[in-house]
């Protein structure tokens, strides 16, 4: 039997004017947007349709536009009937699975992702940390690679399993430079340094993992009413205090992405919705097996589409 997994995008799939036409035609989409200015005490909605794009790429102000702008569209999608299965969301659109399976209200979850961005950028002095995506290079032989530029140079570590042939590290400026210098040794194609503000899901991040788990301590949080696929385990989560637990541990714990997507196909999903800005995560689902139905839901044109008539 055919299952439907939501997926919710993570930082860098933010862009100026994401969800305007939501906002402008969806009441209750329009009503999230006001409830994250209500909540955080200053238009981010002004952020998100204006820009300018180096306000909108700051990571205190990202992580709360792209979880705004993923409910906003979930709510435009609700009028279509569809319900999960499952639902993940690769690094902070964990946070948005998270809300769509009534584990965090809406308020409570804008208003911790800011928090996580502000932890996250004062983890490391800037220009101290920093991430590459790999391309080309198998998983071990990478991992391998990186505990030996970690004794030899500096900490660097996997922080996202994307895909088969894309993997992010993260670490110290001196880890992530051996990382791009040595990669042709293991057979990487390329190594391209990321724009980020710091070293995220590295060990460099238990600072910002700690201060997370002080404020998530007096946020309530409920069961799941459906199975979140965890960043951390690539398993399915139901239980409140597990994932309290394992979003603390997310912070600095590799991504696995594959691993989750693989792990929801073997439950018979065959269909995933992805919900907010952009269509990366379709990107690297297509990758991971191009048979899958994948459909992007970044705009309202978009739930015109087959999967919605």
């Amino acid at each position: 039997m055919s299952k439907i997994a939501f997926v919710f995008p993570g930082q860098g799939a933010q862009a100026v004017g994401m969800g305007k036409d939501a906002y402008d035609t969806v009441e209750a989409a329009r009503s999230i947007y006001d409830r994250a200015d209500e909540v955080l005490g200053f238009s981010l909605t002004d952020i998100i349709f204006n820009g300018p794009d180096t306000d909108l790429k700051k990571t205190v102000n990202t992580q709360p536009a792209l979880l705004t702008t993923s409910v906003a569209y979930y709510e435009a999608l609700k009028s279509k009937g569809i319900t999960p299965d499952y639902v993940a969301g690769h690094s902070l659109g964990e946070y948005s699975a998270l809300v769509v399976a009534g584990v965090l209200s809406f308020d409570d979850a804008v208003a911790i992702v800011r928090a996580r961005g502000q932890y996250m950028e004062e983890a490391v002095p800037n220009g101290q940390g920093a991430m590459a995506a790999v391309l080309g290079a198998d998983r071990e032989a990478l991992s391998n690679l990186c505990a030996q530029v970690t004794t030899d140079t500096g900490v660097v570590e996997l922080a996202n399993v994307n895909c088969p042939g894309q993997i992010v590290v993260s670490g110290s400026k001196e880890g992530v430079e051996g990382v791009v210098a040595r990669g042709k040794e293991i057979g990487a194609k390329r190594v391209i340094p990321l724009e980020v503000s710091g070293p995220f899901h590295s060990s460099l991040m238990k600072s910002a993992s700690e201060k997370l788990g002080d404020a998530l301590h007096s946020v309530a949080m409920n069961n799941a009413s459906v199975p979140v696929i965890a960043n951390v385990t690539a398993q399915p989560v139901i239980e409140a205090e597990q994932i309290r637990q394992l979003l603390v541990e997310q912070v600095y714990s590799p991504v696995l992405w594959e691993d989750s997507v693989r792990f929801l196909m073997e439950q018979g999903v065959d269909t995933f919705i992805e919900i907010g800005s952009g269509s990366v995560l379709a990107g690297l689902i297509k990758k991971i097996d191009k048979n899958v139905r994948i459909v992007s839901v970044n705009s309202l044109a978009a739930l015109e589409g087959e999967l919605f008539s």
